[in-house]
């Protein structure tokens, strides 16, 4: 079993600080960023969940879901790594989105 305390740390780090933006930050691009990278993880499971199977897109539930999104993606990723090296590579992402989005 792969040791994933880095990544949820880094995710509920990231949505805590998602959650505690402003609107106005939400607003200009810190809920776009964090929906991509939900979008970005829940794929990377599906994909390593079930290949051979069509991916299904997150769907936009609003600047003020964001958070949970991005943890519930995080969360199911972390499901299914098979390696220090995937969990290193999921974290990276999140800590380049969590600047992107300036928060």
């Amino acid at each position: 079993m792969v040791d994933t305390t880095p990544l949820t740390r880094a995710v509920d780090h990231f949505a805590d600080r998602l959650r505690a933006a402003p609107q106005s930050r939400l607003q200009r691009g810190a809920a776009t960023e964090a929906l991509r990278l939900a979008r970005d993880l829940a794929l990377r499971a599906q994909r390593i969940e079930d290949p051979e199977s069509e991916p299904r897109e997150m769907p936009d539930a609003g600047m003020f879901a964001a958070a949970d999104q991005v943890t519930v993606a995080a969360h199911d990723l972390a499901v299914v790594l098979r390696s220090e090296d995937e969990v290193a590579e999921a974290v990276g992402l999140v800590e380049e989105a969590q600047k992107r989005a300036g928060v």
